[in-house]
């Protein structure tokens, strides 16, 4: 038995496993480390000041899973049914099998980081590895302020890094015309083109109403999004921040595209069949009719105000997407697209984030790096500068 450091003990209690005996404030702890007799001395220096500091956690046996459930159930009702189910699924298949019966306070960042290489060796994406370590860390910061943990591990692990497929697949100008158009005469034509030249994401598309256009002004307003939860099914939801709800201008050409697809519903409603004059003007739809609803089964009557599902869009664009020459694209990839060309031509960073709804941080670090044309552009804007004033020797 080894005694060191005032009032604490260490005691060898099999290969590399050490036991601290301890007192804070005159109350007795123990606390079972791993390592060597350096790593048990420095974790008793630590337990001590901690205690001199005003600052101990007292040692108890939560598993990182019975922590995971609480801070899920912390979080049920500061967050959205959809990410609620998203954060769940989340532990339940990639963090609880690996580390979940450890105890919360052995949990190192050094087995953050194997489980991070377990994930990529398991051929999970870049992109959803970091997502897991995005709220592996949101539960470990309320862990260490509730006072479970004197130190948070995430702190020293190796954040998995972010590629540039994970920001998604940029389009060329000459690419999303081509693309559009091979969606002409489908009935997702006017969703895609919406995408393609607003930036709004999937959900807050369909999600849109006719109340959202100004035809006049030439504006879209976004302010709520389709979401699908297990339990509530598809549901309206607000945007997670204040910079989501926003009004952004729309051309001349999408204005036109957006009133025809409104007079499509129009005739609908009416009764009228295409061919047959019809003053739209008299024909008002619901206050709450959508954009582009739901497609009725055959023979069921057609509600305006019904969403569709954003699955089957997705679905439905990615097959049409591989018809055209697109194999790989994702419906996703239109915002991606729609970003990096207002980039590419010059548009300030802050307004691409305010017309898309991003945080323009996020901007600079994901999108940013796609931006070749801004650098080649930028590059010859210096070249008209120095000429005439550097020239070889």
């Amino acid at each position: 038995m080894a005694r060191d450091y005032g009032d604490g003990s260490i005691d060898a209690r099999g290969k590399d496993r050490w036991r601290l005996r301890y007192r804070v404030n005159g109350k007795r702890y123990t606390k079972t480390v791993r390592g060597s007799i350096t790593d048990a001395k420095r974790e008793l220096r630590s337990v001590l000041k901690s205690g001199d500091d005003g600052e101990h956690v007292a040692p108890n046996r939560t598993t990182l899973n019975e922590w995971i459930d609480t801070w899920i159930e912390l979080r049920r009702h500061k967050i959205t049914p959809r990410t609620f189910e998203r954060y769940s699924e989340l532990m339940r298949l990639h963090v609880k099998p690996a580390l979940g019966d450890r105890r919360l306070q052995a949990i190192t960042s050094v087995m953050l980081d194997t489980l991070y290489q377990s994930l990529r060796d398991s051929g999970l994406s870049r992109g959803t590895i970091r997502y897991v370590h995005t709220v592996l860390g949101g539960c470990l910061r309320t862990a260490q302020q509730k006072t479970y943990l004197t130190r948070n591990p995430m702190d020293g692990a190796e954040a998995p890094a972010v590629g540039d497929e994970d920001a998604g697949q940029a389009l060329e100008q000459d690419e999303l015309i081509t693309l559009v158009n091979g969606f002409r005469d489908f009935t997702l034509f006017a969703i895609v083109a919406t995408a393609a030249y607003t930036g709004a994401r999937r959900g807050e598309i369909l999600a849109l109403r006719w109340s959202d256009l100004d035809a006049e002004a030439k504006t879209l307003r976004i302010e709520r999004a389709i979401e699908e939860t297990k339990a509530f099914g598809l549901r309206f939801k607000v945007p997670k921040t204040e910079r989501g709800k926003r009004t952004i201008m729309i051309d001349d050409g999408l204005v036109a595209l957006l009133i025809a697809e409104r007079q499509k519903y129009q005739r609908i409603v009416a009764g009228v069949p295409d061919g047959h004059g019809v003053d739209f003007s008299l024909v008002k739809l619901p206050a709450n009719a959508l954009m582009f609803p739901a497609l009725p089964f055959r023979g069921a009557s057609f509600d305006v105000a019904k969403p569709r599902n954003p699955r089957h869009v997705t679905k439905e664009f990615c097959r049409r997407a591989k018809a055209i020459g697109f194999p790989s694209l994702r419906f996703h990839d239109l915002r991606v697209t729609h970003e990096t060309l207002l980039l590419d031509a010059g548009v300030p960073v802050h307004v691409v984030a305010a017309r898309c709804g991003h945080d323009p941080a996020i901007m600079l670090r994901v999108y940013a790096k796609r931006t070749r044309k801004a650098d080649t552009s930028a590059a010859a804007i210096i070249g008209g500068l120095s000429r005439g004033t550097l020239r070889a020797s």
